[in-house]
């Protein structure tokens, strides 16, 4: 990755860019959503409805920080990816980072949001022990992206429908992370690591429109899903880079918006639908108790499964944002941002529409497919050339299966896919039934190797073979008066037929041609 950055110099203070002095991010409050009685909770004095906005705190993946050469490793001994810029020493001045930019603006674009030309960093002051410069350079007013949209689909229902919703992003912007204060290590003392003081960003803003915990929970994975296609962001939530504020209010259906509570730094898509109906409970309680609801961020506990009050809300907080005195705007053309999207990779919504129309999967097959970029990639080399329902069948229910009971990813697999699509053809072929598929597929993870190979060596093609087949569909009936006469009268009943045939051929026998016989044999139909 090519981490070239580019040297700005010191941008004059001018009255009419100074943001206003309260409130993070400004954020207008428009409701656009339609009242949907399927996500209103019922409690002691009628409906309500929860209004849900996310903050998203995600990492950009890149190998320096975004105003500092110092590495973004993960795992590196504490401090020990810091710079004299990190540490905040005497002097030293920020460097902006341009694949960062491009990390940034590629997000935009995958988010289909608007890019802003020109963009400036501001000053947000406030002291915490690890934040060494006493503030941190993030952008207010100016992001570097503005509005866009992710399309979440939700369900299934109890007819096994989805249903797309909309969600509107507010605005994406660059800022620096702060370090980490550790108050486990001493009994009397905190220590603070710099490693993380520096690192870019994205904070991503959504509009108020989400209604419930699993909308909540379908635009957090659909987010993080993006940024993992575009590779702006590694979206690993237990190594913080990636993590959400949640933003939680009820009202009375297609009423005002009621005051909102912070959650803040929730590390996980789970804790996050937890965090939302715990608060949403909280807060329907108070009202209904004729109390009211005070705005202050809190933080969840998993152990406990509840939230609890941290501080009072940030904007009751003056920042005093001004635009950082050593950066200029940042400003390009139109023909950098054509560059980027010129070379963005098909996105999940394009991938899974593309699938459904050129190899027929349903909605729900192709949306499964398509929620990890390593899952989808391993499908589409299964699927080539092949039918592409298998394909999904064997990839969704089999394989996906192995990976759940061995705690394994899909890119540590036991099965590639040059040998799962050799099972599938061999099915085709006509070489092995379905059932001694399975059985090959399980001696693939088990032990390897290549499943013509197998087949061979183990014996394990199906019998084509009509007279051997017959033998053994006539000594089973021969065996089995009672049962011949039972199926006579319920022809149904032939079934139990086809499967002791099939159980003393080992499973080897051609199953159609197996059912053929028996119904002949019985004379039913």
């Amino acid at each position: 990755m090519d981490d070239r950055v580019a040297q700005h110099a010191v941008l004059p203070f001018t009255e009419n860019e100074t943001p206003q002095q309260t409130g993070q991010h400004s954020m207008t409050l428009v409701d656009t959503r339609t009242p949907d009685p399927k996500r209103f909770i019922p409690g002691a004095t009628g409906d309500w409805e929860i209004v849900i906005g996310m903050e998203v705190h995600a990492q950009v993946t890149s190998h320096s920080k975004l105003f500092s050469g110092a590495s973004t490793s993960f795992g590196a001994e504490p401090n020990a990816n810091v710079s004299l810029v990190d540490a905040a020493m005497p002097g030293m001045l920020p460097v902006i980072n341009e694949e960062c930019v491009r990390q940034a603006v590629r997000t935009g674009l995958g988010l289909k949001a608007e890019i802003n030309k020109r963009s400036v960093f501001d000053r947000k002051n406030y002291f915490y022990p690890d934040l060494p410069q006493g503030y941190q350079i993030s952008q207010y007013k100016q992001p570097i992206v503005g509005e866009g949209k992710v399309t979440i689909s939700v369900g299934p229902d109890r007819s096994g429908g989805f249903e797309d919703v909309e969600i509107g992003i507010e605005r994406l912007h660059l800022e620096q992370d702060a370090g980490k204060s550790m108050h486990d290590q001493h009994p009397t003392m905190s220590y603070v690591d710099l490693n993380r003081s520096g690192v870019a960003l994205m904070e991503i803003v959504s509009k108020p429109d989400m209604r419930s915990a699993d909308e909540a929970k379908a635009y957090l994975t659909k987010l993080r899903t993006i940024l993992r296609y575009l590779g702006t962001c590694d979206g690993n939530m237990d190594e913080g880079s990636m993590r959400a504020d949640v933003n939680v209010s009820v009202r009375q259906p297609g009423g005002a918006f009621g005051t909102r509570c912070e959650i803040k730094n929730v590390t996980s898509i789970r804790f996050v639908g937890q965090a939302i109906e715990y608060e949403a409970r909280r807060q329907i309680a108070i009202l209904e108790d004729g109390g009211k609801i005070d705005q202050e961020t809190r933080l969840f506990d998993p152990g406990k499964g509840e939230t609890r009050s941290m501080r009072s809300k940030e904007e009751a907080h003056d920042y005093r944002y001004f635009p950082d005195p050593d950066l200029l705007p940042l400003e390009f053309d139109q023909s950098f941002i054509d560059e980027m999207a010129q070379h963005l990779p098909e996105l999940p919504d394009e991938k899974k529409a593309r699938l459904m129309g050129e190899l027929g999967l349903s909605a729900y097959d192709a949306s499964v497919l398509v929620s990890e970029k390593a899952l989808a990639d391993y499908f589409e080399q299964v699927a080539a050339g092949r039918d592409g329902k298998a394909a999904a069948n064997w990839v969704i229910n089999d394989l996906m299966a192995v990976l759940n009971r061995t705690g394994k990813t899909i890119e540590e697999t036991p099965v590639s896919p040059a040998q799962l699509g050799a099972i599938i053809d061999l099915i085709r072929e006509g070489v092995i039934s379905g059932k001694i598929a399975k059985d090959l597929f399980e001696i693939v993870i088990s032990e390897g190797g290549d499943p013509r190979q197998l087949v061979e060596t183990r014996g394990l093609k199906q019998v084509t073979d009509t007279g051997a087949i017959e033998k053994a569909v006539d000594e089973i009936i021969a065996a089995n008066p009672d049962k011949v006469a039972q199926a006579k009268a319920k022809p149904t009943l032939a079934g139990w037929f086809v499967g002791q045939v099939m159980k003393a051929t080992g499973g080897k026998a051609a199953p159609a041609t197996v059912n053929e016989l028996v119904k002949a044999k019985l004379g039913v139909e």
